[in-house]
C-alpha cells in the first residue's frame, strides 16, 4: 500500500498513462486510505498520490508534526521528484490549508506551480479561524469535541484501545490547524476550485468564496448536499464535478507529454 521509496505517497498505482498528476491532502486526524479507491473512478490518466502524514496507518509509529510550515518543507524533499509532469492538487479540511502553503512553498523555492488547487470544505487562508482551541483539552473534553465534529466514526471513538493510538495525531493535527497563521502574499497563478457543503456550519458560503482573492486565474466554487464532510455523503457527484475538470485540464496538456 505504500511506495517503498517514499512513506509520504500510499495507495499509488502505477500509470504509464498518466499526464496530470493529482496529489491528494486528507483532513485533520484523516489518512491516504481516504482516497484509495480515487484512481478507479477519476480519468485514467489521472495518476492518483494519496499523501500519508507521519502517525497514521503504514505511518504509525512516526512523530505527527503539529504546525504546517515543517510539515510542509519535509513533505516537500519527498514529493519535488513526483513535480516532473503537470499536477493539480486536492486537500480537505485541514488537507485544504496544506495543499495552499504546499503550493506556495513550491512557488518560492522552485518556482513550480500546480495547474489547479482543488479546494474543499475550507475557509480562505485569509479568513480562516477555527474558532475554539480543542488540541490541548483534556482528554474526555477532548474526545467529546471530535465526536462533535463528526469526522472520526463512532465505532473508533468507542474502541479504547484504538483510540489511544489516534489521540497524538488528532491532537497534533488540531494543533497545527489551530495554530495556523496566514501569511499574506501573492495570489496563486493557478485556477481554484472550491467545494463546499450547504449544511456545514464550520465553513459557509461566504468563507468558501473568499478563496477567489488567492488566485490570478480563474475560480469556481461548487456546493454538495451534506455537513463538513460531505466528500463522504456525497462522494459520487463531488468525484464527478472533479473528472470534469480533470478532464479540461487534461484538453490542454499535449498527449506527447
Amino acid at each position: 500500500m505504500t511506495n517503498k521509496q517514499n512513506p509520504w505517497i500510499s495507495y499509488r498505482k502505477p500509470n504509464a498513462q498518466a499526464r496530470l498528476r493529482l496529489f491528494c491532502f486528507p483532513y485533520a486526524g484523516g489518512a491516504a486510505s481516504i482516497f484509495r479507491t480515487w484512481a478507479d473512478e477519476l480519468p485514467p490518466e489521472i495518476d492518483v498520490c494519496p499523501i500519508q502524514f507521519p502517525g497514521r496507518e503504514s505511518r504509525l509509529t512516526e512523530q505527527p508534526f503539529s504546525d504546517f510550515n515543517p510539515l510542509v518543507q519535509a513533505m516537500t524533499r519527498y514529493l519535488h521528484p513526483y513535480l516532473n509532469i503537470p499536477f493539480a492538487l486536492f486537500g480537505h479540511s485541514m488537507g485544504a490549508l496544506i495543499s495552499f502553503e504546499f503550493a506556495r512553498y513550491l512557488r518560492q523555492q522552485y518556482y513550480l506551480s500546480p495547474v489547479q488547487l482543488f479546494i474543499s470544505g475550507c475557509s480562505a487562508p485569509q479568513v480562516f479561524d477555527f474558532g475554539r482551541r480543542i488540541h490541548d483539552l483534556p482528554e474526555p473534553e477532548f474526545l467529546e469535541e471530535v465526536r462533535q465534529l463528526k469526522g472520526t466514526p463512532d465505532e473508533v471513538l468507542q474502541h479504547p484501545e484504538l483510540m489511544q493510538l489516534l489521540l497524538p495525531v488528532l491532537r497534533a493535527d488540531f494543533g497545527a490547524v489551530e495554530t495556523y497563521t496566514y501569511t499574506p502574499g501573492e495570489p496563486l497563478d493557478c485556477m481554484i476550485s472550491v467545494f463546499g457543503g450547504l449544511q456545514d456550519d464550520e465553513v459557509g458560503r461566504k468563507d468558501l468564496e473568499a478563496w477567489q482573492q488567492q488566485t490570478r486565474g480563474a475560480f469556481n466554487l461548487r456546493m454538495f448536499s451534506g455537513d463538513h464532510f460531505f466528500l463522504h455523503s456525497d462522494r459520487a457527484l463531488l468525484l464527478r464535478a472533479l473528472s470534469e475538470d480533470l478532464t479540461r485540464l487534461l484538453n490542454r496538456i499535449p498527449s506527447s507529454r
